[in-house]
């Protein structure tokens, strides 16, 4: 049994992955390609989010497993044969609690490593690429609008990395509007930041309040483009980005890196033994209500449709404790009430499946031959 459920388990984990993976792969592609990035940054980032996307999918995993494996070993009868030699679901359910602790574990090596590790290096990238120059700004043929009343266009980019034919308008300021032309320019990079250097151009200055227009001719023109680069992110660190071990052996300090209250801190750490204690969760759910279920042709719906919604309460619950934990340091037991609502709602689960066993062996194992 505990080798189909880690089949079952590799088969649901690995379609459940594509599935999220391929919908965040599309955000992705949307935004960095529209930005200009080439297709190595948008593979490094859909890698980057990969952990996250495991570690979010395994508990779903764990639980379609648990419930097709427990489905079809009832639909060939396979169950109630076992049952008749007097295996009570408390021992049927062994397999399941060893399938469980190893899916715990392998969460626990994704919440407390790869996926920190992951978070962290995706925003360090994020935090690069959204000041690129030149994905902002270095691209041929397109009218380009960088930043708010800018626009921005090259005809051409030679191999050289010169630029020809240049046009940017800056009507940033309410008084006036300047356009800049010109045959050549480029970029450089200054202590301040990037500059645009444009050679053998016209600078054209309207006056807004008087509608008068000046012209400059310039043989070269350097002008500040580093205001046209819009950051969207910022290197301040969350907890998640922080590893498992700075939160255990120096939680204060961690908090006071992140700006956050020691409470946050608390949460985020016991709150990645509880994310890993949900696989187990979910697996023992799935097994123990599908038990309480007799052989039917019409299927199992009625007992998959609880298992859901005993997951819903566990989530439910989940919610219900994130608020206090993150305002109270002292409240982080509670992070850990999800896990044990699950634990005992399987137990009492399984209690109920072994109620048939009061009737005699004989008279089952009868029932099974008819």
């Amino acid at each position: 049994m505990l080798s189909q459920l880690m089949v079952l388990f590799g088969f649901f984990s690995l379609v459940l992955v594509a599935v999220y993976w391929v919908n965040r792969a599309v955000v992705l592609f949307d935004r960095l390609i529209a930005d200009g990035h080439s297709a190595a940054v948008f593979l490094e980032f859909t890698a980057l989010s990969l952990p996250s996307v495991i570690a979010l999918v395994l508990p779903m995993a764990s639980f379609a497993a648990a419930v097709y494996v427990t489905n079809r070993l009832m639909v060939d009868s396979e169950l109630t044969v076992v049952q008749a030699t007097g295996y009570s679901p408390w021992r049927l359910s062994r397999p399941v609690l060893m399938f469980g602790l190893i899916v715990a574990v392998m969460m626990s090596a994704l919440t407390h490593f790869l996926v920190p590790a992951s978070v962290a290096q995706l925003k360090e990238r994020e935090v690069e690429i959204s000041g690129s120059v030149s994905a902002r700004l270095l691209r041929e043929g397109t009218f380009l609008h960088p930043g708010p009343g800018v626009t921005f266009f090259i005809r051409e980019i030679t191999p050289e990395g010169e630029l020809r034919d240049v046009y940017l308008s800056d009507r940033r300021r309410d008084d006036r509007e300047v356009t800049y032309t010109a045959e050549r320019a480029y970029v450089g990079q200054a202590d301040e930041g990037p500059r645009l250097v444009m050679v053998s151009g016209l600078a054209q200055t309207l006056r807004t309040d008087t509608r008068t227009l000046s012209t400059t001719i310039f043989k070269d023109f350097t002008y500040d483009i580093s205001n046209l680069i819009v950051q969207n992110q910022n290197l301040n660190l969350r907890p998640r980005h922080l590893p498992t071990w700075d939160m255990i052996t120096r939680p204060q300090e961690m908090a006071d890196m992140v700006s956050v209250p020691l409470a946050r801190i608390n949460e985020e750490l016991h709150g990645r033994f509880q994310q890993a204690l949900l696989g187990l969760v979910a697996a023992l759910i799935g097994f123990s209500t599908l038990l309480t279920g007799s052989f039917s042709r019409f299927g199992v719906g009625r007992q998959i449709v609880v298992a859901i919604f005993l997951l819903v309460v566990v989530k439910l619950v989940e919610s219900a404790v994130t608020d206090p934990t993150r305002n109270n340091a002292m409240l982080w037991p509670l992070v850990y009430l999800p896990s044990l609502v699950g634990l005992v709602m399987a137990g009492i689960v399984l209690h109920l499946a072994a109620r048939p066993f009061r009737q005699p062996r004989k008279a089952a194992a009868a029932e099974v031959s008819a």
